[in-house]
């Protein structure tokens, strides 16, 4: 005797390719990081202040601004992503035959 099946169910979806945004702060920071050890060591060092002190002062401001541009630049690019998606049909389909592999 055949079983039953219920008939498969289809449904409309949003495909979009979306950005993950850790990554975007995690880069935006090194950027900053690296722009601060160009800025603290390039420049003339004066007499009064460590150049590592410095580094250290500009590291932590530029740091956060290049995690804030890294945030900005991963919400321009999701918002350019909303406008590429694109619409597809899926259905779910049960399966034929039924599990038995039951672990203990």
């Amino acid at each position: 005797m055949p079983s039953e099946q219920p008939p498969a169910e289809r449904r409309e979806v949003n495909v979009r390719r979306a950005p993950k945004y850790v990554p975007f702060l995690i880069l935006g920071a090194l950027v900053g990081i690296a722009a601060a050890a160009v800025v603290a060591y390039a420049v003339p060092a004066n007499p009064s202040f460590d150049a590592g002190a410095v580094f250290g002062f500009f590291m932590v401001l530029f740091a956060g601004g290049g995690a804030i541009l890294g945030a900005v630049l991963a919400l321009v690019l999701d918002r350019r992503s909303i406008r590429r998606q694109q619409r597809a049909v899926v259905e779910a389909v049960p399966d034929s035959e039924p599990d038995t592999d039951l672990q203990p």
